[in-house]
């Protein structure tokens, strides 16, 4: 049997083409980038050159992107670095989240919460969509951070960050977005997004697990996580990834690539999907089906079947799917976000994340519908 994985939010497989790049580094960089000797300067002319790509490919100046170990360490480090900074410098202690944000902006607003930070958590439509008006109540004259992902990564719904920046701008706020999700599927400009900073991570776009990258504007406030050796411009210490860095450029480059032709196909794939359940499985929902989306994540809520029992059916069959955010999948949980957007209550409805990517066939969809669809049946009691 052969199996077929639709789990690519969770993480990507590595492009053997990124792998290659990432192997021929290993072998030509051995030298630490700090170093003034050849090899040193060496890995550091690489570093910058992936460096610079990346930038480029976003919008950004070679100087604001940070790498980091991880789309988490990103966001972490971008909501206490840039709260806390701007609080020491004379803002107030006050940050606005969506309710619905990635586990790592979650809990470091709960440590900021612990520092005396005051935090507001604004929640989403019943589509997953984050209104930005809502987000405008909620600032004040002394907001410091505004924190709205860019894509929600259990739902795909994608959010209007620009006119959240505009909205934060206008209070003196600084802008943070976790584009963890998007980078890739969509066409990311910082610029025109307008924020101060956002997080993301390689595995997410084919490149090793260990790979991220902030942006961080020129003139934003920030107090760095990780100190030591002051690699990075003071901002994360640490010796740099030169494989990684020049992986994750590479990973970047192939999806700018595929994407104008890529996410149409994986549009379509994802369709197929809620189409093929919707007609051999009904009732299902389609979580966030109302608002804009990542076209290559489908977020299917099924009345009458435990979660659990169905993954397990479904991996049984050759499937690999899971339940929602990968970060939380172990923890017995309900979906915080399924419940931020009204759903997800009732423990008699599973709720299956099916991603597609680079290598799932029409055939693999076919196959999955007509498995889920059986799953379902037999859990039901059909």
């Amino acid at each position: 049997m052969t199996r077929v994985y639709l789990d690519y939010a969770a993480t990507t497989p590595v492009d053997p083409a990124v792998a290659d790049v990432m192997r021929a580094a290993l072998l030509a960089f051995p030298g630490n980038p700090s170093s003034l000797y050849e090899e040193g300067r060496a890995a550091r002319s690489a570093l910058e050159g992936a460096r610079s790509d990346i930038a480029r490919r976003i919008g950004a100046h070679p100087e604001e992107i940070v790498f980091c170990g991880s789309g988490t360490e990103s966001d972490v480090a971008a909501v206490l670095g840039i709260a806390r900074q701007a609080a020491a410098t004379g803002r107030s202690r006050h940050v606005v989240i969506s309710a619905f944000e990635h586990h790592a902006v979650l809990e470091a607003a709960v440590v900021l919460e612990r520092e005396g930070f005051e935090v507001e958590r604004v929640g989403p439509d019943n589509t997953g969509r984050i209104d930005p008006e809502a987000v405008g109540q909620a600032l004040n004259d002394r907001t410091a951070l505004v924190s709205i992902m860019h894509a929600n990564n259990e739902i795909g719904t994608v959010q209007d960050v620009s006119a959240i920046a505009h909205l934060a701008h206008a209070r003196g706020a600084y802008v943070h977005t976790d584009a963890a999700q998007s980078l890739g599927k969509l066409d990311i400009d910082v610029d025109a997004l307008g924020v101060d900073a956002l997080s993301a991570a390689g595995h997410k776009i084919y490149a090793p697990k260990g790979t991220g990258i902030l942006f961080l504007r020129s003139g934003t406030p920030f107090e760095p996580l990780l100190r030591g050796g002051g690699q990075e411009s003071g901002r994360r210490s640490g010796t740099e990834s030169v494989a990684g860095a020049i992986a994750l450029a590479r990973a970047l480059e192939l999806m700018d690539d595929e994407r104008p032709d890529g996410m149409t196909r994986l549009g379509v794939l994802r369709d197929s999907i809620e189409r093929g359940l919707s007609a051999t499985a009904s009732p299902v929902v389609v979580h966030g089906a109302g608002a804009q989306r990542l076209p290559h994540l489908s977020n299917i809520g099924i009345p009458g079947c435990e979660g659990g029992s169905l993954l397990m059916l479904l991996d049984e069959a050759g499937f690999s799917v899971s339940a929602g955010s990968a970060c939380a999948s172990g923890s017995g949980r309900a979906s915080h976000v399924l419940q931020a957007i009204g759903a997800g209550r009732d423990p008699h409805e599973a709720s299956l994340r099916v991603t597609v990517g680079r290598w799932t066939s029409t055939a693999d969809v076919e196959r999955f519908v007509d498995a889920a669809a059986h799953a379902i049946a037999r859990l039901r009691g059909r």
